[in-house]
């Protein structure tokens, strides 16, 4: 008779094997396998993306967005990323919304949609607002923000970490 730890080892071996067998498959790659891009993809990418700005996680990082914070400018920037942190993925949304929470006191801002370079007609990737209270608000400490943007007919929202070393901060 086997011991408990034997039977463990060969079900483990079984299971192993049937594991290979089936990512081996016939060559095929299966729509649900995860390839080393893939992997990459959701844990290697950029801890900045391709403007320089702050990344926001949207659903499992199913998508991104990225903060771009000008005081110079006297801009709050959100761009639409896919889920590299890398493209800019266009949405047919007119606005996005970010709201904020400092002292107790919360307010919603609204982005607005602005075409990007590359973007289709009737599409954004790019929301810019100018409202000097948000350049302002993003600054405080302790404010906390949340990001709603609605993608392909699905609200997503992400937790906005500024880290407060933007371009044009004089911290």
């Amino acid at each position: 008779m086997k011991s408990a730890f034997q039977l463990c080892r060969q079900l483990a071996l079984t299971t192993l094997s049937l594991t290979l067998v089936a990512a081996m498959g016939c060559g095929e790659s299966s729509p649900t396998a995860t390839s080393p891009s893939t992997a990459a993809d959701r844990h290697d990418h950029p801890s900045e993306g391709p403007h320089h700005g702050s990344l926001i996680e949207l659903g499992s990082e199913e998508y991104h967005a990225e903060l771009v914070h000008d005081d110079a400018a006297g801009t709050v920037t959100i761009y639409l990323l896919d889920s590299a942190a890398i493209a800019a993925v266009p949405v047919d949304s007119k606005q996005l919304q970010i709201n904020l929470s400092h002292d107790g006191e919360a307010e919603q801002f609204e982005l607005l949609a602005t075409s990007d370079v590359g973007d289709p007609p009737g599409r954004a990737s790019k929301f810019v607002s100018s409202d000097a209270e948000l350049v302002e608000e993003l600054d405080h400490e302790g404010v906390q923000a949340q990001l709603v943007v609605s993608i392909g007919g699905k609200q997503y929202r992400g937790a906005i970490e500024h880290d407060h070393d933007h371009e044009g901060h004089d911290h």
